[in-house]
């Protein structure tokens, strides 16, 4: 087991009687963006944190990310966000289309940033990782550290920690943190009798290339049973991504990159031209899974889980990363380190389960409706879509209003904002 630095730290009995007498002690299950910026709330708030990671290195699965203003204000708590926002790529225009390359809707970038109080930002997830992981002290994130819930612990009772167990030892601490994603052992061992996620019919392809060396206009393209976005990065490196209806578990007979041809390759410019630069073992496919039946709770004894490991949600609305950078703030709010024997995790699910669960809600009905296949379902829903875009901006943003406008629970973030 080695420490994010690659430097073997204490073994886990001598770490955990380092963190009694000074600070009450928080284990961190999963090392991805939610459980990083948990750990980092955390240690700000006073917590002795150890983030225990599977894997052998802070290697995030996935390509790029779309941090919208709502986590921007969360990141803003732990001190990130405007170093956040200077990532940022100026969108211009863009908007959505039809395979063909018709415009049914333009998108306004300036409108959005007013309404909104700032313009999404898009960067590589690696760069997210990295920033948030340079944040922690040395020798708080583990890597090679499988870790499993032994006992979540009982609140109120010093004698009854929650403890965690690894190949190499186990830790004890007043308070753990689910943040293992999607197929979350830590949700599995609170909730046995829930079904976990399941799959939600389409699955995704994501890719990075070098820039195409000339401008476009960064879209998504909404096709029969079929997605497909495109957006620069501020490096002018190119992130895109594809979704399709099929079965769970299909794979390409010969690679993904002939997949995306057969798929998207007749598609307007300059979907084929993207999918020619990218090198077929860069291209990421993963199912889509979320979490239907929302849990009972986001807290069991001492353990809090966040992120997919408490609401997996589809990619639809690019709400996923934001919901759990949210969750991560509001955890540490509310996790008093004055008062380790009571962390506040039933405040903290009284906070995030409402406004999660209606956006996993939302997310969902975007997918119905962007993977139609119906042709006349598929004709309506163009025509609806052109007709309210002639309204302006603002009736197309006003669906996004109760997600952007989300505010954290301390140091929020004081921009003006424009309404219509």
């Amino acid at each position: 087991m080695t420490d994010s630095t690659g430097k073997t730290p204490a073994r886990p009995e001598a770490r955990t009687a380092a963190g009694r007498g000074r600070r009450p002690r928080a284990v961190v299950v999963g090392g991805g963006i939610g459980g990083l910026t948990a750990a980092v709330a955390l240690d700000l708030r006073g917590w002795h944190v150890t983030v225990l990671e599977r894997a052998a290195e802070l290697k995030p699965v996935g390509s790029g990310i779309s941090l919208a203003p709502n986590s921007q204000r969360a990141l803003d708590v732990i001190g990130l966000g405007e170093e956040i926002r200077s990532l940022a790529a100026w969108e211009g225009e863009g908007g959505l289309r039809t395979p063909s390359g018709r415009w049914l809707s333009r998108s306004d970038a300036k409108a959005a940033a007013e309404r909104f109080g700032g313009s999404l930002v898009l960067l590589h997830r690696a760069t997210l990782i990295d920033k948030l992981a340079s944040r922690l002290p040395d020798g708080v994130v583990h890597t090679a550290s499988a870790a499993a819930l032994a006992d979540p612990g009982v609140v109120g009772d010093p004698a009854r920690p929650a403890r965690v167990t690894t190949p190499e030892g186990a830790f004890e601490a007043e308070l753990v943190v689910g943040a293992d994603g999607i197929r979350s052992a830590v949700r599995t061992a609170l909730f046995p009798a829930h079904p976990g996620a399941v799959y939600a019919g389409f699955t995704t392809w994501r890719l990075l290339v070098p820039s195409l060396g000339r401008p476009f206009a960064q879209h998504e393209t909404w096709g029969r049973g079929r997605i497909w976005g495109t957006h620069p990065f501020a490096d002018g490196t190119v992130y895109a991504y594809g979704a399709a209806v099929a079965p769970a578990g299909e794979h390409a007979p010969d690679d993904e990159k002939h997949e995306l041809l057969r798929r998207f390759g007749d598609w307007h410019d300059p979907i084929p031209a993207i999918i020619d630069a990218a090198a077929p073992d860069e291209i990421l496919r993963h199912d889509v899974h979320h979490i239907t039946e929302p849990l009972p709770a986001f807290h069991h004894g001492r353990v809090a889980l966040l992120g997919d490991a408490a609401h997996a949600m589809p990619p639809t609305l690019g709400q996923g990363g934001n919901q759990a950078i949210e969750d991560a703030v509001v955890l540490a709010h509310h996790a008093d380190p004055a008062q380790p024997d009571a962390p506040g995790l039933a405040a903290y699910t009284a906070a995030r389960r409402p406004r999660t669960t209606a956006i996993a809600r939302k997310a969902v009905a975007v997918g119905r409706v962007n993977m139609l296949s119906n042709r006349p379902a598929m004709a309506l829903r163009n025509t609806l879509i052109a007709a309210l875009d002639k309204t302006g901006p603002a009736v197309m943003l006003r669906g996004f209003d109760e997600i952007a406008d989300w505010r954290p629970p301390q140091r929020p973030y004081a921009a003006q904002t424009q309404r219509a």
